[in-house]
């Protein structure tokens, strides 16, 4: 289980750090990333929220998760707008950051040297098991990073794969159940 750092108060106060979030489809990824963000605003901290523009599987705006747990959030076409947008907040969330351009992983470091709690929440790897988008830049800068697995559909083992039911060469397909299922190594090369 993540234990969320202790963040220090004026002249004492630290840099900021970044927190990514990664794995598999229907691993739970979001619902860790509204957790998170959730506990910040309990604790009376400025949090804003962020997503790819083209993420419109459940809300235009909301991030939703598989479960339907959601939060409001600010969509975005390039990754520079977080930092417009970011403001004087404490905390800054992104979800599903492997569709961001590769700027992110600049502007999550801005946001951290700015003191500000980053948390990033993104597939690791793409439907070809390869590294997706900005998301291993993001895990090797990060200070915390949390990786969360999904169960395999075929076998019931732990799963770390997304596994493509259909025909599409494109690296990003936006879908569900209908066109993914969760997969562990051996059911995935099978």
């Amino acid at each position: 289980m993540f234990i969320e750092p202790k963040r220090a108060k004026g002249k004492d106060a630290k840099s900021g750090w970044i927190e990514v979030i990664c794995g598999s489809m229907f691993s739970g990824k979001t619902e860790e990333l509204i957790r998170r963000l959730n506990r910040a605003k309990i604790a009376k901290q400025n949090v804003e929220i962020f997503k790819p523009g083209i993420d419109v599987r459940y809300d235009e705006f909301d991030i939703v998760s598989h479960n339907h747990s959601s939060i409001r959030s600010t969509p975005v076409n390039a990754a520079e707008e977080i930092l417009l947008l970011a403001g004087n907040c404490d905390v800054v969330g992104i979800d599903e950051a492997q569709f961001l351009d590769q700027g992110v992983t600049d502007v999550c470091n801005k946001l951290a040297l700015q003191g500000k709690r980053v948390i990033v929440a993104g597939l690791d790897m793409d439907s070809r098991g390869l590294p997706f988008g900005s998301m291993p830049q993001l895990m090797a800068i990060a200070e915390y990073v949390t990786k969360v697995h999904a169960i395999c559909v075929i076998c019931g083992e732990i799963a770390h794969h997304s596994y493509r039911k259909v025909e599409d060469q494109n690296q990003v397909l936006l879908g569900e159940t209908d066109l993914y299922e969760a997969r562990c190594r051996k059911c995935f090369h099978e």
